[in-house]
């Protein structure tokens, strides 16, 4: 996600850097490129040229740090007025300690019905609480069934009642909810392929009825600007209360997640990544206007890593590191581990100066690490333990085992040993970085 605009802003400014000073001249050289890149990003022209004055006025304004350099100036500006187009700060959910409601609301094709999954999936984790689904999507074939499908994947309750109306299903759902201990309601809408009444009016009626906690409209950021009508016609009739983007990862330009909240002062809350069900990211401006400025986003990482990483595993590995005796039982723990962070690109793009290094639009075929998995598993107990038995007949007989060749099992013991000595030179102090 906004690899194209990271880019050229990143090229903007590697430029600036090359200036001893700033003039009024540059800068308005240096703005005129920045309102191109957002342009083409498909920010909203509005949102362009209020971001671009406040920029330059900052930038030719008493606001200079003196102290600074100009490239370190203008990143300064930059970060602080992208941070702020953003919304300043994330906002979470509302929630009641005791009880809650949510629904979710979109038109159809927005990824709705997964991300309500994602979202239930989302709360039990992050909350430790217990949510139910309704399935209030009578219109849609197969709505329901889609519904039942994602919550038996994640063992996540579904209530729905075929042949009752949207409103009495929500009833239903709610009190079925209160009776079995259940701590969140999750309202699963219909949506349509256009706004038009009947779709609203149902909306209006659930919302007024039960009085959501949160309303949230769900959008595919691919829609481009035409997202910004979808969310000021539903706030018109609905009281939404923030927006999920989906789809977010599919777009490198992310124009929408610029533009929706300083034209509709609706918060962006969730961004949906991937099509995997733990693909739901809370909305952090700051950490977003890092990523687009190609400084990273070191503190998702963290947290992914926190709430998928086992932590008694990670501390075995840790000391075995320490020690200098891990061997590829414990190689074989960090390749599973890794894989529940999701796709590894979408973490390697989060690190710093990834697109300086050219990594922002890195694939990596998740086979790769099938392969490396399948070529440890076709090792006996003994061999995992002592790498260094390993031997030509070993080899081939691995190879066979693991679908795979000689070669590649000797690249990954020539690369498991390079890693071993690493961790012993970084034990010993005599790993320096320059």
């Amino acid at each position: 996600m906004f690899e194209t605009l990271g880019g050229k802003l990143e090229n903007i400014i590697k430029k600036i850097r090359g200036y001893g000073r700033i003039t009024e001249e540059n800068i308005s050289d240096m703005i005129r490129e920045v309102r191109i890149s957002l342009l083409e990003a498909d920010v909203n022209y509005q949102v362009i040229r209020e971001f671009s004055n406040k920029v330059k006025e900052k930038a030719l304004g008493e606001e200079i740090n003196k102290s600074l350099k100009p490239g370190e100036m203008f990143v300064k500006i930059l970060r602080e007025e992208l941070i702020a187009l953003l919304g300043n700060s994330s906002e979470g959910l509302k929630l009641n300690n005791k009880f809650s409601t949510l629904m979710l609301v979109g038109l159809q094709g927005s990824g709705k019905t997964t991300t309500i999954g994602k979202l239930a999936n989302y709360l039990r984790a992050k909350h430790k609480r217990k949510p139910l689904l309704v399935a209030c999507d009578i219109y849609r074939p197969a709505a329901i069934e889609q519904l039942k499908q994602i919550g038996k994947q994640l063992n996540i309750e579904v209530y729905s009642n075929v042949g009752k109306k949207p409103l009495e299903i929500v009833k239903e759902g709610i009190l079925y909810a209160k009776n079995n201990s259940y701590d969140y309601v999750l309202i699963d809408t219909a949506g349509r392929l256009h706004i038009d009444d009947d779709m609203m009016n149902e909306i209006i009626v659930i919302n007024n009825e039960i009085n959501c906690d949160e309303t949230l409209l769900v959008i595919d950021s691919m829609m481009g600007q035409d997202a910004i009508n979808v969310v000021q016609n539903f706030t018109q009739k609905v009281s939404i209360t923030g927006v999920i983007l989906t789809k977010l990862d599919g777009d490198t330009r992310g124009g929408v997640a610029l533009s929706v909240r300083h034209l509709t002062n609706i918060p962006i809350k969730f961004i949906g990544t991937g099509e995997k069900l733990d693909g739901l990211s809370e909305f952090h401006p700051e950490r977003i206007a890092n990523r687009i400025l190609g400084m990273g986003d070191i503190l998702s990482i963290i947290e992914q890593a926190e709430s998928n990483i086992d932590k008694e595993d990670a501390e075995k590995i840790a000391k075995k590191l320490q020690r200098g005796n891990l061997d590829l039982n414990d190689f074989l723990m960090q390749l599973k581990q890794i894989k529940k962070l999701g796709p590894l690109e979408n973490i390697i793009k989060m690190l710093p100066g990834a697109g300086k290094l050219g990594l922002n639009n890195i694939n990596i075929d998740p086979k790769q690490i099938s392969r490396i998995e399948a070529i440890v598993l076709s090792m006996t107990p003994k061999e995992r333990s002592n790498p260094d038995i390993i031997k030509a007949t070993r080899k081939i007989r691995i190879a066979k085992g693991s679908g795979t060749t000689v070669e590649e099992v000797n690249k990954l013991l020539k690369q498991f040993e390079q890693m071993k000595l690493m961790m012993k030179m970084m034990k010993n102090g005599n790993l320096k970085f320059k």
